[in-house]
């Protein structure tokens, strides 16, 4: 009888338990916008297909409206979905939503550096990171140069396949390594660099796990999953080696700085960290600067690496694409010279097709996630300080008034009636607002004048008939995972 007594009072205490949960999530959730009832302990989880979550979120933004409100396991998330909602986070409530949602396998991260820092420093760390990037050409003349510099580079390495089958991967992302690089350490990799190779396939690597599903149930239940067998503890482990690679490269450049003479950003940051003015801050450390250049090596590699893959892959499958930019090149940058940003200009449907390969891909179709810094008051709602909110990229760049039938590619989306460029305020591939990221006019630069020149020097020839390639991504989650594919590139008569 004891023991059925203790039973009872243990079911008891558990079912109370259980109510009180149910009940606080009830009770918070009155002045937040619309949502599924979330259960105990893991919240919306049934709602969500994480094998595809951005197709989850677009259909319960089609039941509840483009704001609503999602529970991570306990987090308290709120989605916006489409080109208003989405919109007014990022730039009208942008100081409110600024914060940075956490991404657990970063913690190396935590705190430090641009991309995944939440904490009081991360202001600071931006907005002087972004004034050195400044002084390097970031977006300006500098870095079309430094582009032009890696084109024969990357002419070359495709020449070396003499038209044989290779899976361009990393061929591909020695060229925006190389320019990242040149900005962040003035080094370059061959392309035969064994360092290189690792350090971007460590990128690559932890590109592609964490877009899978267990990385994503990772970042909902960190506590319980991290001592648990997974690819969390590989991506963990690749982000400390990366860190480690940018610190000894800090560490080299503390070492031979000279005051007089910074030869790139790390050694600015370096001589930042001396001044009077930033000696007494307590998130001015080495360890923070590791971090930062960290970030901006990843960002400015993976992310540019991976959309020139998938542009390759797209444009065999549609080859009258092709030869339409084989056109427009011949007739405005002709056999020899190397593209120039100018050319921009003369060069409607290159900038068309660069611009419909960033909507198409949708790279990452939910963002990274943002973080409510205050209580505040949204479309009526009561967001409380520390919710997550999602403002889906992929609800714009799949908006189909803007961008009629948008599940095909057509570089038409970008063109207006008289073959000119047509810019769409729903193009925000590269987020907005606080958030946005530090290197879009580098990455614009280097897709515009690197697909222009591969176009320029090579045809590309796949291996299947062009009906037969599929685009549709191997892995959606943090990013959308391009399939990984074997081509030829054929020098062009007369090039």
């Amino acid at each position: 009888m004891a023991a059925l007594g203790i039973t009872v009072a243990l079911l008891v205490w558990m079912a109370t338990l259980m109510l009180i949960s149910v009940w606080k999530q009830i009770y918070s959730s009155w002045k937040l916008p619309p949502g599924p009832f979330p259960l105990p302990i893991i919240g919306n989880l049934l709602q969500l297909d994480f094998k595809n979550v951005p197709k989850s979120l677009t259909k319960l933004a089609e039941r509840y409206g483009p704001v609503f409100t999602l529970y991570l396991g306990s987090q308290r998330t709120v989605v916006l979905h489409g080109y208003k909602a989405v919109k007014e986070v990022l730039l009208d409530y942008k100081n409110d939503f600024s914060g940075r949602g956490e991404i657990y396998a970063f913690e190396a991260h935590k705190e430090k550096g641009i991309t995944f820092n939440n904490g009081p420093s991360w202001k600071d760390t931006r907005r002087l990171s972004l004034s050195i990037l400044r002084d390097y050409g970031m977006g300006k003349l500098a870095n079309e140069e430094r582009i032009q510099r890696e084109v024969p580079f990357l002419m070359e390495a495709f020449r070396k396949t003499q038209g044989q089958p290779f899976d361009p991967t990393f061929v591909l992302g020695y060229a925006p390594c190389n320019v990242i690089s040149d900005i962040l350490f003035r080094k370059r990799f061959d392309y035969t660099d064994q360092t290189g190779l690792r350090i971007q396939k460590l990128f690559n690597e932890n590109f592609h796990l964490l877009s899978t599903s267990w990385l994503q149930l990772y970042n909902i239940f960190p506590s319980y999953m991290r001592y648990l067998p997974g690819n969390h503890r590989k991506v963990i482990k690749n982000v400390y080696e990366i860190k480690s690679y940018t610190a000894a490269r800090v560490k080299e450049h503390e070492e031979s700085l000279d005051p007089n003479c910074p030869r790139d950003f790390t050694d600015s940051l370096l001589l930042e960290m001396r001044k009077e003015r930033y000696t007494k801050e307590p998130w001015f450390t080495f360890d923070n600067i590791a971090a930062t250049v960290a970030d901006l090596f990843f960002a400015g590699t993976e992310t540019t690496s991976t959309t020139l893959r998938y542009g390759l892959l797209i444009l065999m499958k549609y080859p009258e694409i092709e030869e339409k930019l084989h056109e427009e090149i011949d007739r405005v940058i002709g056999p020899s010279r190397i593209p120039a940003i100018k050319d921009r200009l003369e060069m409607p449907y290159m900038d068309a097709v660069v611009h419909e390969i960033q909507r198409f891909i949708d790279l990452l179709p939910s963002n990274l996630p943002h973080e409510a810094i205050q209580d505040t008051m949204f479309r009526g709602y009561v967001i409380p300080k520390g919710t997550v909110m999602v403002p889906t990229l992929d609800s714009l760049l799949f908006d189909n008034q803007e961008f009629p039938d948008p599940e095909k590619f057509k570089p038409e989306h970008f063109l207006n009636e008289s073959g000119k460029f047509k810019y769409s305020d729903y193009f925000k591939a590269f987020s907005a607002g606080k958030r946005v990221c530090v290197g879009e006019g580098l990455a614009r630069m280097e897709l515009f004048l690197f697909l222009s020149a591969i176009l320029q020097h090579f045809n590309l020839k796949p291996l299947v008939d062009p009906k037969d390639i599929d685009l549709s991504p191997i892995t959606i989650g943090f990013a959308k995972i391009p399939p990984r594919y074997k081509l030829c590139v054929i020098p062009r008569s007369g090039v």
